[in-house]
């Protein structure tokens, strides 16, 4: 499984004022699954994002940390919460000395990946689209 720093926004309405995180996501081979902070995110599922939580259907933009540190879309607002683990690596892409904490909430996210769980909910899929 591979992992990578990223950032995710939730996609509650079109004004991308949803929570909006950065820590380490952990991709399947094919990358269309990403386990975040406890949730698993399905590929090319969603309207406007380009992942969707198989658990709850919400829909997430998901993408890599940018260097300028902009992450939050341009007619967002709001903290971004950043995991504690992920905050050195974070200040090196962004050529950062200190995290700026107008913009951070540093929390502990759930970086343990749910793979048994996303395989019961792709298999409750399964046998229901069998009957």
């Amino acid at each position: 499984m591979k992992k990578e720093l990223i950032y995710v926004e939730e996609i509650l309405d079109a004004n991308h004022t949803g929570p909006a995180w950065i820590g380490y996501g952990f991709f399947n081979r094919t990358k269309k699954t990403v386990y975040f902070n406890g949730r698993i995110l399905g590929r090319g599922r969603g309207m406007i994002g380009n992942f969707v939580d198989i658990q709850s259907g919400h829909e997430h933009w998901v993408s890599g940390v940018k260097k300028n540190g902009e992450d939050r879309h341009w007619a967002g607002h709001g903290k971004i919460s950043i995991d504690e683990s992920a905050i050195e690596e974070y200040l090196k892409i962004t050529n950062e000395v200190k995290l700026p904490m107008n913009k951070f909430v540093i929390e502990a996210f759930d970086n343990e990946p749910k793979k048994s769980i996303a395989n019961e909910i792709e298999n409750v899929k399964l046998n229901n689209n069998d009957t």
